[in-house]
């Protein structure tokens, strides 16, 4: 006779409301990672940009840009997580097992990749209001706010615009959830079969930290282009891959620009993202009933 087993599955809203919690936190990171990425040929260490944002701006300069973040991880992240968790709940067996992980990367790559175009309008802002502070002080840009961004960027370039670098945005967003999303659901279910781990925090800061060291090195190549195509101001960037060549002469390594911020700000952002993901689940999340012979 079947029997149902009860647990708990996420709200297709629950991945935007955790990322954007996360991204309250890590916002400097982000700041440091891409005003670094923008150097060209200058090297200055995270420790000394700090420094030098701390001396002109004061604590308040290291969140510039936080409206911008936090409307793109509510439009990217919320639909990247929302397509993944509902296409994985709608696909998955009957009997509550797992969905196999070429389907799991499969969706959360759809998932990237529809987030990466939706929220690539903020995340263009946001790119921009956090490099306004090295700017010379005539060049700056000045925005107010995320929306006060979008207005100016559609009335002054055309709406076109906002949609700068997406080919780029859309091709690290898949990469990125690939490696967030369903690598993470991939090792939590290992360290699960273990008898070592429980479903409990250790176990979600585990997987996560291990899925954040995938992500960043699946996205750093594209995450630099992206960051170099955004910045440009307009007909400097003739074509992607000319923009691959100019970063190419810098050397190889010119592709893993501020890796080590990267990583520093999307393993917090990645651990603390599913952390509260997983709490937002254990807490509030649908019982669903698991049919199992």
């Amino acid at each position: 006779m079947a029997d149902g087993k009860q647990v708990r599955v996420s709200q297709w809203y629950f991945g935007g409301l955790a990322s954007a919690g996360a991204a309250c936190i890590t916002h400097p990171l982000d700041l440091l990672k891409v005003q670094m990425q923008t150097q060209k040929g200058k090297n200055i260490s995270m420790f000394q940009l700090t420094q030098i944002v701390l001396k002109n701006q004061g604590i308040m300069g290291l969140y510039n840009g936080i409206s911008a973040s936090l409307l793109r991880q509510l439009t990217y992240s919320t639909a990247r997580f929302g397509i993944y968790e509902v296409s994985k709940q709608h696909l998955a067996p009957k009997d509550g097992s797992a969905i196999p992980f070429y389907m799991s990367a499969f969706l959360a790559g759809l998932g990237g990749f529809a987030g990466g175009f939706v929220g690539n309008p903020a995340d263009l802002v946001n790119v921009r209001m956090q490099n306004d502070v090295k700017l010379p002080p005539e060049q700056r840009r000045n925005y107010k706010n995320a929306i006060h961004g979008l207005y100016r960027v559609a009335a002054q370039e055309g709406i076109l615009r906002l949609w700068a670098g997406a080919s780029m945005t859309c091709s690290r967003a898949a990469l990125m959830t690939i490696g967030q999303l369903s690598f993470y659901d991939q090792i939590k279910s290992i360290l699960l079969a273990s008898p070592y781990f429980g479903d409990n925090v250790i176990t979600h800061v585990t997987s996560s930290l291990s899925a954040g060291a995938i992500a960043t090195t699946l996205t750093q190549p594209v995450d630099v282009l992206k960051t170099r195509a955004m910045n440009a101001k307009p007909g400097e960037v003739k074509s992607i891959i000319a923009l691959i060549q100019n970063t190419g002469k810098e050397g190889p390594l010119a592709f893993f620009k501020g890796y080590i911020p990267a990583f520093v700000r999307l393993a917090p952002h990645t651990i603390l993202t599913f952390v509260f993901l997983e709490q937002l689940r254990m807490n509030f999340g649908v019982i669903k009933i698991n049919i199992t012979n």
